[in-house]
């Protein structure tokens, strides 16, 4: 009876493998033995770089680029700026240094004082600045007038009109002045012609000796510098808004004001400032029309110092000559950036 009861009441051995049990413990430090990583392998010390070196990542090779390329950039500027530096930099630097170191002694500014106060400086000065002024405005007129014709008015020939203005660009400024002595001239053709009617012992026309003739010669010569940015603005002109300005029954004259003229303004700009500029340092047109009485500032840097030989007082005509013609030449970068010239 006992022995039946054991045996009902034990456990078979085919269900022992079933019945849940406690997890078999297994030692400390060992559970992940298998599948955790190891530490690294250590590398001898000395032996972590190569025999070549440390690589260079990319930011390294591209400041080693920038580099090289800086070095190049300057090694192909030197040269000119050598060179312009002592063809034009050192004898400017002469003339400015001259004007303060006046040859017979005194102070740094004696000569600026000396000049200043003089009477021809004033009136070289007021001359320079009228004649200028006075042939930018001929030119800026007579310039906008004649670029209207040749680029609005078809006739035979525009083309060819429009190709010698280039061409005029490259004359040197005192071939017109002899152009114009030889037509108005005391015996240039004009003249030659009245005597030869006349029986008179002189001609009427005596202007090429006066303010009037260097105005007219500087205007001769300088309208093209004004015509050439007017004819290329000129030809970007949408032409279709003139047709519809005239459809609309607009005078000529409403569409040159209305229409034209706001598209020409910046190149008038432009073309005027680059004549002024030229204006106020021209020598040679005043030196061929033998205005004895027009003095300007470049003639009065020649008298100084070829006739008198007062270079202190040239050195210091010539400084302000120089301001002045920096000046405008920077207004004329602003203007001629803004007019995209």
């Amino acid at each position: 009876m006992a022995e039946r009861t054991r045996r009902a009441v034990a456990v078979p051995a085919q269900d022992r493998g079933s019945a849940p049990g406690p997890a078999p413990q297994t030692p400390a430090g060992l559970e992940d033995r298998g599948s955790a990583p190891g530490p690294a392998p250590q590398t001898p010390a000395g032996l972590e770089r190569s025999p070549a070196g440390p690589e260079k990542s990319p930011a390294g090779l591209e400041r080693s680029r920038v580099g090289r390329d800086g070095v190049a950039r300057w090694l192909w500027v030197l040269p000119p700026v050598v060179v312009l530096g002592l063809v034009f930099l050192y004898p400017l630097g002469l003339v400015v240094q001259q004007s303060f170191s006046p040859e017979s002694g005194g102070g740094a500014f004696d000569a600026y004082a000396s000049v200043f106060a003089s009477q021809s400086f004033r009136e070289a000065l007021g001359t320079t600045v009228w004649l200028a002024v006075g042939a930018t405005a001929g030119c800026l007129v007579l310039g906008f007038a004649l670029a209207l014709v040749i680029a609005f008015v078809p006739f035979p020939g525009a083309r060819a009109v429009a190709k010698f203005i280039d061409v005029f660009l490259s004359f040197p400024s005192f071939l017109i002045t002899l152009a114009l002595l030889f037509v108005y001239g005391t015996v240039g053709m004009a003249n030659g012609l009245v005597t030869d009617l006349t029986g008179a012992a002189e001609g009427p026309f005596h202007f090429l000796t006066t303010p009037w003739g260097v105005l007219l010669a500087e205007i001769t010569y300088f309208t093209p510098f004004v015509m050439r940015p007017l004819l290329a603005a000129f030809s970007q002109l949408d032409t279709a808004q003139l047709e519809v300005a005239a459809g609309l029954g607009a005078r000529p004259a409403r569409i040159v004001r209305q229409v034209i003229l706001p598209e020409a303004l910046p190149a008038l700009a432009a073309g005027g400032s680059l004549v002024l500029v030229m204006c106020l340092n021209e020598f040679g047109i005043v030196l061929f029309t033998g205005a004895k009485d027009v003095t300007t500032l470049p003639m009065l840097i020649y008298g100084k110092a070829i006739l008198e030989s007062d270079y202190s007082a040239a050195c210091v005509v010539a400084v302000v000559n120089i301001a002045i013609s920096v000046g405008l030449f920077g207004l004329y970068r602003v203007v001629g950036k803004r007019a995209g010239a």
